[in-house]
């Protein structure tokens, strides 16, 4: 789908640009797969404030979507592609041969009328499901599981696939959009494809009401705080924090390591790619 820019009648307008959804279902989603969300807005069951500057935001129903995909070989018919606001790529609703319906993550070039299908040694066909042993080495997949039978876990954001690399015994070699390179158990699924919405990277939000749309509230800067505040706070006149960047409770924001489970070490073959400092 294209991008969708608009005439500089307003200051917002002049630079929005959005993804234009032309195609997607107008109605209402499928009743008995969504389910009311509350939101907490930012808050934990606590009613402690644990992600800042998150609040109000449009109502939104939760769709349910199918991460297992473990309706084994029962073709099921892709029936509409629908926008999803709880995920950036859009969802397809499919219909099983027994009358049953499931919201599955829908990838590129699908189209409404096409048959997908789950289970061993199936065709390597966009939208089919199937252990990592069945599938080639170099195929783009999505919704990969970490464990068998674990749900889909990896590579479910707009546009994010991974590819499998190689094997190592009865294990495939993934290899993440990071550069990491992963063992995953042979036996764990995978969706075949590149997930839908791929300009979703493009969007510029244009105005702050959009924001607001999302749930994002308006960001203070750390260095115009008092120090009570902020470990940037304070100072005389504009300062610059005084001490390296760092968030609100303290931790490091130049590259601090918070990685720490070393159970799952063993299954990194590579370390994703270090970021290139631009100047």
């Amino acid at each position: 789908m294209a991008l969708k820019t608009f005439k500089p009648y307003t200051k917002s307008t002049r630079g929005t640009i959005l993804v234009d959804r032309t195609g997607l279902w107008k109605g209402k989603p499928f009743k008995t797969l969504v389910s009311p969300k509350s939101a907490m807005k930012g808050r934990n069951n606590n009613g402690h404030i644990t992600s800042i500057n998150r609040a109000g935001g449009h109502k939104k129903m939760y769709r349910h979507v199918d991460f297992h995909r473990k309706k084994f070989d029962m073709e099921a018919t892709v029936e509409r592609i629908e926008y999803d606001p709880n995920r950036s790529c859009y969802i397809m609703l499919v219909k099983f041969g027994d009358g049953t319906h499931s919201y599955f993550l829908a990838p590129q070039k699908i189209k409404v009328g096409d048959k997908v299908e789950s289970g061993s040694k199936k065709e390597i066909k966009v939208g089919n499901c199937m252990p990592l042993q069945d599938i080639p080495v170099g195929i783009n997949i999505h919704n990969v599981e970490i464990q068998p039978g674990g749900g889909g876990k990896i590579a479910r954001a707009a546009g994010s696939s991974v590819t499998i690399s190689g094997l190592d015994g009865n294990y495939s070699l993934i290899k993440l959009a990071s550069g990491e390179v992963r063992k995953i158990d042979s036996r764990a699924l995978a969706t075949i494809g590149i997930l839908s919405n791929p300009d979703q990277k493009n969007i510029k939000i244009g105005k702050a009401g959009r924001s607001r749309w999302l749930g994002r509230r308006p960001h203070t800067r750390g260095v115009v705080k008092n120090p009570v505040d902020h470990p940037h706070g304070g100072g005389e006149g504009k300062s610059a924090g005084g001490r390296h960047p760092v968030s609100p409770t303290g931790q490091s924001a130049k590259g601090l390591k918070t990685r720490d489970n070393k159970r799952t070490d063993k299954f990194i073959v590579k370390r994703r790619n270090k970021r290139k400092d631009t100047k």
